[in-house]
């Protein structure tokens, strides 16, 4: 668990390090800061997207994983618990309304979570730190978590900071379970969920970049089809 820890401490650093850089620049310069922590979401997320092995399986996942999430209003739920932290740990308790983007607390804790979870290096580095104490994926998931969460509080606020409790939450749980679950998760199945988060941060991109507004956490059951997706592929060879 010392990686997560480590994961943990970096992203807080990095959004601490991003408020006091965001106090200092006017909002044209933090609209700009912004605008370019949406084209670097979208570099991202086209990067890891692009690495599919089947579009097939990459379109499926996302059209059910988003109608999954968007029935069981999984957006809706991560911004109320975002709203409940801002209620009770910010110095600015007015809670903003749901479609103030910029430096709401709790668009800020759901795009950043979503961001320092989807990816496949979460999951395998949590697999090697539980299995074989190997910590490097981990640690350098965490260095590169720490840069990006500079910008994120710089551009969205304080609700980054709380994305920690995600990534203590999801990779502490991987890490503690990762002997029952390795087993089932193959390299096709790894490909594919880190293809589709990629598709994740891509939304996130688009959202930071204004372009349209898309509820990104609705889209979250979608990792789980993809590799659940894979199997049943192989069957049909696409």
């Amino acid at each position: 668990m010392i990686a997560v820890f480590v994961n943990c401490a970096t992203v807080i650093v990095g959004s601490l390090i991003g408020l006091i850089f965001s106090r200092k620049i006017s909002d044209e310069l933090s609209n700009i800061v912004s605008a370019a922590a949406g084209v670097v979401s979208l570099v991202i997320g086209l990067q890891m997207t692009f690495e599919y092995n089947s579009i097939i399986v990459l379109t499926l996942a996302l059209i059910a994983g988003g109608l999954l999430g968007s029935w069981w209003d999984i957006d809706g739920k991560i911004l109320s618990l975002g709203r409940f932290l801002e209620l009770h740990f910010s110095k600015n308790r007015k809670i903003q309304p749901e479609n103030a983007v910029k430096h709401n607390f709790a668009y800020a804790f759901l795009n950043a979570s979503v961001l320092f979870c989807v990816g496949a290096m979460a999951i395998v580095g949590s697999f090697k730190a539980g299995i074989n104490k190997d910590y490097t994926l981990i640690y350098t998931k965490s260095i590169l978590d720490g840069f990006m969460a500079i910008v994120f509080a710089a551009s969205m606020g304080a609700g980054t900071i709380f994305a920690a409790l995600s990534i203590l939450a999801y990779q502490g749980l991987l890490t503690l379970s990762s002997t029952w679950i390795e087993p089932f998760i193959n390299q096709q199945m790894l490909t594919e969920i880190s293809a589709t988060g990629g598709a994740l941060i891509v939304m996130i991109g688009i959202n930071l970049l204004k372009l349209r507004t898309l509820k990104t956490a609705n889209y979250l059951p979608a990792i789980i089809l993809a590799a659940l997706f894979v199997p049943i592929a192989s069957l049909f060879g696409i």
